[in-house]
């Protein structure tokens, strides 16, 4: 069956960096656009980034901008995220998510394979 792992979260002071893995499996990888969204407590899950199949786009929500970057290697099935200059803001669980589309990519509902989470905290 189709599996999304994430790994990497961890606690970090505000400035500093921090780099989220994706380990895809059981699906065929190059076919599925990838992104990352978060959720933080009492809040809806959001856009952070994603990267398309065809031809390796990316788009970031406008509150990481500049500051994280998401990239894919086909074989080895990663959807790495590095994030820079983490503010106390980006403290969430942060999700790896699979998606067939190569539009509407901000939205959760267009994905239809998700990971676990992996929880990042960024202490002022």
């Amino acid at each position: 069956q189709v599996q999304l792992v994430e790994s990497g979260g961890g606690l970090v002071q505000a400035g500093e960096s921090l780099r989220l893995s994706c380990v895809a499996s059981g699906l065929t990888f190059g076919s599925y656009t990838m992104g990352w969204f978060r959720q933080a407590p009492g809040k809806e899950r959001e856009f952070v980034a994603a990267i398309t199949w065809s031809d390796g786009s990316s788009y970031y929500a406008d509150s990481v901008k500049g500051r994280f970057t998401i990239s894919r290697d086909n074989d080895k099935n990663t959807v790495p995220l590095h994030m820079s200059v983490l503010k106390p803001e980006d403290t969430a669980n942060y999700y790896c998510a699979a998606s067939l589309l190569v539009q509407s990519l901000d939205l959760p509902k267009n994905y239809h394979y998700w990971g676990q989470g992996t929880q990042v905290t960024v202490s002022s």
